[in-house]
């Protein structure tokens, strides 16, 4: 079976994956890259029983720690910014907290990609859910048509020490209230009640206002297909609370300049 048939169908979530831990797009696409090339040029390191996701992951994982796990931001970040953030949290506690949680990875398969044992895993992890509740709290626009899912987001933000500062459920509606709240984040559907698009919003408020922006589909294969624009933090539904907490870390930490990259 070739490379591309047997770790395919997993590339738009690592993809997801190397942004939320990089920082950006092109230097998550470099690692992929090379994760490729490694499994191309020794398939004997695939591991007999391992699953083709876990072991792409793994290739990932031993790529970005060869190079020492540089977070390659590009020149659109801001240098002193980042490096104070990097303080916060170890690039391996970002590592192990992203697996669990946003990839949805079990405890064993994050040991396996990570190769650690079990108790470092959860040392790992404990230290990354203290770092992450000590960030700097901001304040937080949902854009969301469905209240009950608006509603728990609301409530999730609020628990994380942040300030919720309203609901907006069409495209119009979210520029009208970005401009006049300026919130510090967003977390955006990308279909609203009247069919306008999410990603039509954003692009509109990121025109006016620098701000991290977090997607959250039920439908993450139609954004992650390697064209441009494309978000660099997108949470699927249902969504997990630690999957929006994680997502929610990484945005604020990077701050990147722009959250639809439209980058060649």
């Amino acid at each position: 079976m070739s490379i591309i048939a047997q770790f395919g169908p997993h590339l738009p979530f690592l993809r997801r994956y190397a942004r939320a831990l990089t920082g950006g797009h092109q230097s998550g696409d470099a690692y992929i890259l090379a994760s490729l090339e490694a499994l191309k040029n020794d398939p004997s390191q695939i591991r007999e029983g391992s699953s083709a996701r876990v072991t792409l992951y793994r290739f990932f994982h031993t790529i970005w720690l060869s190079t020492g796990a540089r977070l390659e931001t590009g020149p659109k970040a801001g240098a002193a910014m980042l490096e104070t953030r990097l303080k916060q949290l170890a690039p391996i506690q970002r590592q192990a907290f992203l697996l669990t949680t946003l990839e949805g990875f079990t405890r064993p398969e994050a040991c396996e990609i990570m190769e650690i044992p079990a108790a470092g895993l959860e040392d790992l992890l404990d230290a990354a859910h203290r770092e992450i509740e000590s960030q700097l709290a901001t304040t937080v626009l949902i854009i969301e048509d469905e209240p009950i899912i608006a509603a728990d987001l609301a409530h999730l933000v609020e628990d994380l020490g942040h300030k919720f500062v309203g609901n907006a459920t069409t495209r119009g509606q979210a520029v009208e209230m970005a401009r006049k709240i300026k919130p510090g984040l967003i977390l955006c559907d990308v279909q609203l009640a009247d069919n306008s698009s999410g990603i039509d919003a954003v692009q509109d408020i990121l025109s006016e206002i620098d701000l991290p922006v977090i997607f959250i589909t039920a439908f993450p294969e139609r954004l992650l297909t390697g064209e441009r624009p494309e978000p660099t933090y997108l949470i699927t539904k249902p969504f997990q609370d630690d999957a929006v907490k994680a997502a929610i870390s990484q945005a604020l930490f990077f701050r990147t300049e722009t959250v639809l990259d439209q980058a060649d």
